[in-house]
């Protein structure tokens, strides 16, 4: 057996973004300049907005006893959740700012931030739109989670 799954994912700039997606990245990007990434120099900002237009955002957080520390995305997901349990996740922005000699320009997030999210898609029964700001300022997009991690798991 065969399966295949394409992946497509739309491709902007900055300037080409809606406002209130710009204004998402935005958040973003000044949630990736406050990480605290001092073993990795790996900082990650990740903006989560809500139906009602409130934005909560998170960073990445190390901890010297690896693994404790927790990705960006997470964080403002959990933080959304927590905050605002009954609404409902419309989009994630996740800016990435990685130390000298990094070279890969589209960076996706990990198979844990991925499963949290789709998670919290499935709860919903909405999608969740993700936007990820690559290296070079190019901006990603994904209609749902699910064209990021097709085979999720699910219980």
């Amino acid at each position: 057996m065969k399966i295949e799954k394409k992946i497509e994912l739309e491709v902007k700039l900055p300037g080409q973004l809606n406002p209130q997606r710009a204004f998402l990245v935005d958040h973003a990007e000044r949630a990736c300049k406050q990480a605290y990434a001092p073993y990795s120099n790996f900082k990650v900002g990740a903006a989560v907005q809500m139906e009602d237009g409130i934005v909560v955002r998170g960073n990445n957080q190390e901890n010297a006893a690896y693994p404790s520390g927790m990705c960006a995305e997470r964080v403002a997901l959990y933080a959304a959740k927590a905050q605002h349990p009954d609404k409902q996740v419309t989009a994630i922005a996740i800016v990435v700012e990685p130390s000298e000699g990094y070279d890969q320009e589209f960076t996706p997030s990990c198979g844990a931030c991925l499963q949290v999210m789709s998670d919290v898609e499935l709860r919903q029964e909405k999608p969740i739109q993700v936007l990820i700001r690559s290296t070079d300022h190019q901006i990603y997009i994904a209609k749902d989670v699910k064209q990021l991690l097709p085979f999720n798991f699910k219980l």
